[in-house]
């Protein structure tokens, strides 16, 4: 969980949608002054249980589904293409592939 501060630094967005491991009081409060949203289950150890949105929390198992299904394509996970265009290209036709199906 340490790498999140890099990874958020400098990025606006609305929420962070994460699962419990990300629910730390350091992150809710640097998601609270930026004014975005924590879509983070509280941990069943939490005293005080907060509230969070169970509905928008449905959608991040659409999301780890999405990206399970792009790692049976080898060459996006290894990412075979040398060129920016290539890969991106790949990209793209995982994607109509996996929504093909």
């Amino acid at each position: 969980m340490n790498g999140v501060a890099p990874l958020i630094r400098g990025v606006s967005f609305g929420a962070l949608m994460a699962d419990k491991a990300f629910d730390a009081n350091w992150l809710l409060e640097d998601l609270d002054e930026r004014g975005a949203s924590a879509v983070i289950p509280p941990k069943t150890s939490r005293t005080h249980q907060r509230d969070y949105d169970a509905e928008a929390y449905k959608w991040r198992h659409l999301v780890e589904n999405y990206f399970a299904k792009i790692k049976e394509f080898t060459g996006i996970a290894t990412r075979y293409d040398k060129t920016d265009c290539s890969y991106t290209a790949t990209w793209n036709l995982a994607a109509t592939l996996i929504a093909a199906r």
